[in-house]
């Protein structure tokens, strides 16, 4: 069973994502558990920012599949709940006390890359791969995709991706702005620590700065929260009509 880890070094939290079977898919209890740490994280006035990476060198495959159910009712309460709570997480995340950073390495895709997306600044891999990849598998996007996505890589980027299922490397990533930079491989997390380092310097000011980031640049448009609920019913629609086919 996967899980996700939590390791405090000189004032920064390190949340790791780790479930090694399906290259660190998540399952709705590692929805809950990033939740629940990154509570933890906010309760501690010392941390002063977060980075969030992937188990051996790869960041987030997506959901783990092997918990969907062909041709089950995605509007079942169990169902919606477990699915709800991965998204819960991502929203977690984006809503961390502190400023976050996502050391993004070998994939990020569908739910992985809305993973990366939710903190405020990404880090890549020259080498990592970057996919929505909702449409190649018969899915509309989940999790407010559209609107965290367009935030930050803009309105062509998004639609490349979204709709046209375009994947991307890491250095196209941050050509497009998607990444703030893109890297060596072996230089991903170390970079991510040092930025993150610079605010943890100072936790208080680090949360002030991130609260007023995000208040003064936040997504426009219909916002994050509405937009995930906006997409839940056709993502449901689109997955019920994949498993029945």
């Amino acid at each position: 069973m996967g899980q996700v880890h939590l390791d405090k070094q000189g004032g920064i939290a390190v949340l790791t994502v780790d479930n090694h079977d399906v290259k660190n898919g998540l399952t709705p209890e590692m929805g809950m558990q990033l939740s629940a740490l990154c509570e933890e994280v906010d309760a501690d006035p010392a941390i002063g920012a977060a980075v969030v990476r992937g188990a051996g060198g790869t960041f987030c495959s997506g959901a783990d599949r092997r918990r969907w159910t062909p041709g089950a009712d995605q509007a079942e309460d169990t169902t919606y709940k477990e699915l709800g709570a991965v998204y819960s997480a991502f929203r977690r995340v984006g809503t961390l006390a502190v400023p976050t950073i996502a050391a993004v390495r070998g994939a990020a895709v569908g739910a992985g890359i809305n993973l990366a997306l939710a903190t405020d600044l990404r880090i890549v891999s020259e080498t990592a791969r970057l996919l929505a990849g909702f449409l190649r598998i018969g899915l509309h996007p989940g999790g407010g995709y559209f609107t965290i996505s367009s935030r930050t890589a803009g309105r062509e980027a998004t639609a490349a991706m979204g709709l046209f299922s375009e994947e991307i490397s890491g250095t196209r990533a941050a050509e497009i702005g998607l990444a703030w930079r893109a890297v060596p491989d072996e230089e991903v997390e170390d970079l991510a620590m040092e930025l993150a380092g610079r605010a943890a310097k100072d936790p208080e000011l680090a949360r002030e700065a991130a609260r007023s980031f995000r208040t003064e640049a936040g997504p426009p448009g219909i916002g994050w929260e509405a937009a995930l609920h906006f997409e839940r019913a056709t993502q449901m629609w689109s997955q019920r009509r994949r498993e029945t086919a």
